[in-house]
C-alpha cells in the first residue's frame, strides 16, 4: 500500500533541506531512508511515517512530544534524534545515522553467542535504557531489531518513545511491538513502566544464550498467551552446561509479577556487571552444540559485526574514567623491597602478597595480585567469542619466575597449562607468608604481659559482641505491625522495638489520610536495630482532575479522560440547539472536580437540533406562508414559475415539498405560488337550445346553471350570465334563463 509513496521520496529533497539517497527499510509505521542534510552536509536516517498516520493530527502531536523527549536522550548506547518535522503532508524524524548490522542480523549469522560477547551486548543495551529511564523514559519496544551494532565498533539502542505514539493513536487493547518480547502487562492494557523494558532485555537474553525465543505458536495472539500465563524457561534447558548465574539473570529479569524485577534499567545493568566479574573464563566462553561452535568466517558479513562487538566488549573492560587503584601490601616491617616486588609481578620467596582494589560507581572487585597477568581479568577479554585477539583476557600461563611461555596448541593442553599455573601461583603465595627464621629472640615476661592483655581485649569484645548483637544495636528484632494506626501510635511501637525509622508519605487507596500504611521493610521482618526503617504513612487516595471535554468529539474527550487517569463511563445522547452533532454537551461529574484513579466520568453527546413538523401551507399567501416557515425554525424556497389553479386564489400558495413530516431545523420547504384559474373567453349561446348551450360551455371547462322561466315551454335560451364575448375564469359557473 506504500510502495509508490515510498519509492517517490528517493531523489527529493524533504523541507528544503534532506535530500533523499535511498531507502534503507520500512516498518509497520514508518519508512526510513538514507538522507544528507544539506545545511549540515552529513549523513541522517530519515524515518517518514505512512500516510494514514501522518494524516492523523492527534497522532502528529503525540508524536511530536515523544520526538521531543527522546531528543533529550544524549548517551553513547541511545541513537539520537536531531530533528522532527512536517512539510508537504510528510511528517518525520531525523535520527543518528549508524551504519552498520543489527542484533538481529547477528543472531541469524552466529545463531547463539557466548555468554561473554551476550553480556557484552546486553551491557551496552542496558546501559542506554537505564539512562532512558532515568530521564523518565520507557522504549516498550525492546528487542534485536532495535539494537544497532555500528561498524566503528559501538551499540545503540533505537527508537525511544515511537511505541508509545503509535500505541495511543490506535484502539485499546491494540499490541504495539514485536509479540516475542512483550512483557505481560503490555498484553494485559494494565499498563508499562521501566521493568517492563527489564523484561524485553531479559527475552532478548535468552534468545542470545540459546538461539531461540522462549515463546513460540502459530499465531502472535498464542505467544502472547505464554507470555502472560507461562515462566521463562531457564537458557541452560535450550543449552545445557550454562552458569547457573546466567538463569537466574534470566528468569529475575522475565519474572511474570513486574514487582519481582529489577526495579529499572540501572538496577539490571548493576547486576549484570557483577555476575559477569563472577562467571570464569570457561563458562563465560562457553558454547552451546551446534552453529555458534563454528569458529571459522560467519556468512554475510558478520565477521565484521563480531569484531565491532568485539571492540566494544573491550571497551566496556576497561576501568570506567576515575576509578582508583590501591595496592595495600601485606607484609612485615622491612620487607619493602619483597612487597614492591610483589607487586610488580615477582613470586620468588619472600615476596608478601597483594591486592589490586578496583572500585568504580557499580560495584567493588579485589583482584589477587600475583604479578603481571597471572589473575583472570573479570571485566571480559578483549576477545569476545572465542576468537585469540592477542590480549590477557582469560589467565596467562607463566613459569615460577614469572617468566611467559607459549601455550601448547590445543584447547585442552592450554587449560590444563592455566590449570598449572594458578597452582605454582597458589603454592608462591603460601609461602611467601611462612617466615623461614626469627628475627630475634623473645621476652618471655613480656609475652606473658602481652598475652594477658590480649585475653582480656579478647574477652572484653566478645563481651560487647555478645551485648551488641544480643540486646544492643545489632539485635535481631521483628518489625511490628502498624497498618492503620496513627502516626504518633506507629512511631510509639518502631521506638518500642529500638528501631530508628524514617517517615515517608504515600498516596493509599484504601488507609485513611494520616494512619499507617506499613513499614519498608514490612512486618513482620527480621532486621538488626541499626538497619533503617521507613514508616510509610497515608495521604489518602491519589485524586485525578477532571478535565473539561464539553464541545470535543466523544474520540477526543475519551481520550482526555483516559489520560488524565480516570475512565469514560456512560455515554448518553441529547438533541441541542447550539452544540454540533458529535460533540459532548455536557458532563458529570464537572470539570476539575478530583476523583479517584478510574472514576467514571459520564458525558451527553449531541445529536445536533431536534427535528421539526413542516407545517401545511396549501391556501395561504406567500407572505403568511414565510412567517409560519421562520417561526418553525425552517426556511421557505419560492420557485420561480407561478401555476394557474381553479382553487387557489393568485397569491396563495398552490403546492409545497415536503408537504409535511419531521425535518432537521433549518430545511428548506419549496413553496409553488398560484396565479389563480385560467380565463376562457364565454361564448354566447343565447337562442339556442339548452342542450346545445350546455354542451358547449361544458366543453369549454365551465359549470352550467340553468334557471327556466315559464316551464321553459319554448326551450330557448333567453339570457346568460356573463354574457358571451367576456372572459371567466376555466371552472367557473355560467347561468342560463331558460323560456
Amino acid at each position: 500500500m506504500h510502495e509508490s509513496v515510498n519509492d517517490s521520496l528517493v531523489g527529493t529533497v524533504v523541507d528544503d533541506r534532506y535530500r533523499v539517497l535511498s531507502r534503507i527499510a520500512r516498518g509497520g509505521m514508518s519508512t526510513v531512508y538514507l538522507a544528507t542534510d544539506l545545511r549540515l552536509d552529513r549523513d541522517v536516517a530519515l524515518k517518514v511515517l505512512y500516510p494514514h498516520l501522518a494524516a492523523d493530527p492527534g497522532f502528529l502531536d503525540r508524536f511530536e512530544r515523544e520526538a521531543k523527549s527522546a531528543a533529550r536522550l544524549s548517551h553513547p548506547h541511545v541513537v539520537g534524534v536531531l530533528d522532527q518535522g512536517f512539510s508537504d503532508n510528510l511528517a518525520y524524524l531525523v535520527m543518528e545515522y549508524v551504519p552498520g548490522k543489527t542484533l538481529r542480523e547477528l543472531l541469524e549469522a552466529r545463531t547463539r553467542l557466548t555468554p561473554r560477547l551476550a553480556l557484552a551486548l546486553l551491557d551496552a543495551v542496558v546501559d542506554g535504557l537505564a539512562e532512558a529511564h532515568d530521564a523518565g523514559m520507557i522504549h516498550r519496544d525492546v528487542k534485536p531489531e532495535n539494537v544497532l551494532l555500528a561498524d566503528n565498533g559501538s551499540i545503540k539502542i533505537a527508537d525511544f518513545g515511537l511505541a508509545r505514539a503509535v500505541s495511543t493513536s490506535t484502539s485499546t487493547g491494540t499490541l504495539v511491538g514485536t509479540v516475542a518480547y512483550l512483557a505481560p502487562e503490555l498484553v494485559t492494557g494494565t499498563g508499562a513502566d521501566e521493568r517492563s523494558d527489564v523484561y524485553s532485555a531479559g527475552i532478548m537474553l535468552y534468545e542470545m544464550l540459546t538461539g531461540r525465543q522462549p515463546f513460540t505458536g502459530t499465531a502472535p495472539i498464542q505467544v502472547a498467551f505464554q507470555h502472560v500465563h507461562s515462566t521463562v524457561p531457564a537458557p541452560s534447558g535450550a543449552c545445557p552446561g550454562l552458569a547457573s548465574d546466567l538463569d537466574e539473570l534470566v528468569r529475575w529479569c522475565t519474572d511474570p509479577n513486574p514487582d519481582n524485577r529489577p526495579v529499572d534499567g540501572k538496577a539490571l545493568l548493576g547486576e549484570l556487571r557483577h555476575i559477569r566479574t563472577s562467571l570464569t573464563d570457561e563458562q563465560l566462553d562457553f558454547h552451546c552444540g551446534g552453529p555458534s561452535e563454528d569458529l571459522s568466517p560467519s556468512p554475510s558479513g558478520a565477521t565484521e559485526v563480531l569484531s565491532a562487538a568485539a571492540a566494544t566488549t573491550a571497551a566496556l573492560a576497561r576501568p570506567p574514567a576515575g576509578a582508583t587503584e590501591v595496592i595495600s601490601t601485606a607484609g612485615a616491617a622491612g620487607a619493602g623491597a619483597a612487597g614492591a616486588a610483589g607487586a610488580a609481578g615477582a613470586a620468588g620467596a619472600g615476596a608478601y602478597p597483594t591486592e589490586v582494589i578496583r572500585r568504580s560507581e557499580n560495584a567493588t572487585s579485589v583482584f589477587p595480585a600475583g604479578g603481571s597477568g597471572t589473575g583472570r581479568n573479570r571485566f571480559g577479554p578483549a576477545d569476545p567469542d572465542g576468537y585469540s585477539g592477542g590480549g590477557d583476557g582469560g589467565t596467562s600461563d607463566r613459569d615460577d619466575s614469572g617468566g611467559g611461555r607459549p601455550e601448547p596448541g590445543s584447547r585442552s593442553e592450554r587449560r590444563q597449562a592455566r590449570r598449572e599455573a594458578k597452582a605454582r601461583e597458589r603454592q608462591s603465595s603460601r609461602e611467601a607468608h611462612r617466615p623461614e627464621m626469627s628475627l630475634r629472640r623473645g621476652r618471655p615476661r613480656r609475652r606473658g604481659a602481652l598475652l594477658l592483655v590480649l585475653a582480656v581485649l579478647l574477652i572484653a569484645a566478645a563481651v560487647f559482641t555478645g551485648w551488641f548483637f544480643g540486646r544492643g544495636p545489632g539485635a535481631v528484632v521483628a518489625v511490628p505491625d502498624v497498618a492503620n494506626v496513627s502516626r504518633e501510635a506507629a512511631g510509639a511501637l518502631l521506638r518500642g522495638e529500638g528501631l530508628q525509622y524514617s517517615t515517608n508519605e504515600i498516596h493509599d487507596e484504601i488507609v485513611a489520610a494520616g494512619l499507617a500504611v506499613g513499614t519498608d521493610p514490612d512486618a513482620p521482618a527480621e532486621i538488626r536495630r541499626f538497619q533503617p526503617v521507613t514508616l510509610l504513612i497515608s495521604k489518602g487516595p491519589e485524586l485525578f482532575d477532571v478535565p473539561n471535554v464539553v464541545q470535543r468529539t466523544v474520540e477526543a474527550a475519551s481520550e482526555n479522560i483516559t489520560d488524565a487517569g480516570l475512565s469514560v463511563g456512560a455515554v448518553t445522547e441529547e438533541y441541542s440547539e447550539t452544540v454540533d452533532a458529535g460533540k459532548v454537551i455536557s458532563q458529570f461529574p464537572a470539570p476539575d472536580t478530583q476523583l479517584r484513579r478510574d472514576t467514571s466520568v459520564n458525558i451527553v453527546v449531541s445529536l445536533g437540533p431536534a427535528p421539526v413538523e413542516v407545517p401545511s401551507l396549501l391556501g395561504k399567501s406567500e407572505d403568511e406562508a414565510i412567517q409560519l416557515l421562520e417561526e418553525a425554525g425552517l426556511t421557505a424556497e419560492i420557485l420561480p414559475g407561478q401555476v394557474n389553479s381553479r382553487d387557489v386564489p393568485a397569491g396563495s400558495v398552490a403546492g409545497q415539498t415536503p408537504e409535511s413530516g419531521l425535518v432537521e431545523r433549518g430545511t428548506a420547504v419549496t413553496l409553488t405560488i398560484s396565479k389563480g384559474p385560467v380565463m376562457v373567453e364565454v361564448p354566447g349561446v343565447v337562442r339556442q337550445s339548452p342542450d346545445e348551450a350546455r354542451a358547449q360551455l361544458e366543453g369549454l371547462g365551465f359549470q352550467v346553471q340553468i334557471n327556466e322561466l315559464l316551464g321553459g315551454l319554448l326551450g330557448i335560451v333567453q339570457s346568460q350570465d356573463p354574457a358571451g364575448g367576456s372572459m371567466a375564469p376555466e371552472g367557473s359557473v355560467i347561468t342560463l334563463r331558460v323560456v
